[in-house]
Formats: C-alpha cells, sequence, structure tokens
C-alpha cells in the first residue's frame, strides 16, 4: 500500500539522494523556503530547507522494498519509530506542499533597532544600534561617541549580532 515516510538524508546529499529516488520513480517531496540572510557581507536572500537532511518520500513497500530505498545514494536511513519505518499522514504532506511563509529571515541577520558589537575596523568591540542597510555590502549603525549619537556605515562583515 502506498504511502509517505520520513528518510534522513546524509550531510549535504539531500538533492542527490532525491535525484536517485525519482529514478527508482519514488516521489519525493523536500519543502524549502526563501530566507533572506546576510552572505559573504551582502544581504541576500536564498533558498533552504525547511528541514534539513530530511525528505519525504511516498512508495509501496511491496514494490520497492525499504532496503532499496535505504541503499540509495545520499540516503542515510528512515525515521522509525518501534523499529518500524515511521509513516506521515497525507494532510501533513499536503500542507507542507502548498506552505509558503513570506518574509523568513535568519536570526544572525540585525534589523532596525537591533543591538550590534562591531568586530573590526576602527570602532572594534564598539556596541551600536542598527540602523538600516546601506546597500548590498553595508550597513548604518548608530553609535554612542562621546555621548553623541553618530550614524556610520560599516560593512556587513565588521559586526554581528548581540
Amino acid at each position: 500500500m502506498q504511502a509517505w515516510y520520513l528518510l534522513y538524508c546524509k550531510r549535504g546529499q539531500l538533492q542527490r539522494a532525491q535525484e536517485h529516488l525519482e529514478r527508482q520513480e519514488v516521489n519525493c517531496l523536500a519543502p524549502t523556503i526563501a530566507l533572506e540572510k546576510i552572505v559573504r557581507g551582502k544581504r541576500t536572500t536564498v533558498s533552504e530547507p525547511l528541514f534539513p537532511n530530511y525528505m519525504f518520500v511516498e512508495f509501496d513497500p511491496e514494490v520497492i522494498h525499504t532496503t532499496t530505498i535505504s541503499a540509495t545514494r545520499g540516503v542515510s536511513s528512515f525515521v522509525r519509530f518501534g523499529g518500524l519505518p515511521a509513516t506521515v499522514p497525507s494532510k501533513v504532506i499536503h500542507q507542507l506542499s502548498i506552505y509558503k511563509p513570506d518574509d523568513v529571515t535568519d536570526p544572525e541577520t540585525p534589523y532596525s533597532g537591533d543591538s550590534v558589537v562591531i568586530t573590526d575596523g576602527a570602532f572594534e568591540g564598539l556596541k551600536a544600534i542598527f540602523s538600516e542597510p546601506d546597500g548590498e555590502a553595508r550597513s548604518m549603525l548608530l553609535l554612542n561617541l562621546l555621548n553623541k549619537q553618530v550614524l556610520q556605515s560599516v560593512k556587513n562583515t565588521d559586526f554581528r549580532k548581540v
């Protein structure tokens, strides 16, 4: 009987496992989200797996044996409960397939009003308040110098969120 199961894949091999499983005519679902984060000092939107290293697969164990799925390149093992592979209800799979969140950001990405610490440059070690992005690779920070608020443009790689 056809059912959905949960697989754990090897680190960084989710795409590889999905390609090999689809060649075996197994339905695969690895939901992704668009995540705004700072990559190499630039604020960008990247697509990341919603559940890193996990993939939902639909197949009939009487047609394709579970050991065949487990032996597929990139697959580590089935998620099991009591020795049996865990089945996932179709309603959950349907909800995951239509789920498209808006404006998801990395917790490490600062927003206006967040406290940051400058890690490099002339102001190294000073605490500041993140004001706004200043282009792709820089941001405006509000510094308190000699009891005066100063707005300073700093590279995104030269500070981190507290």
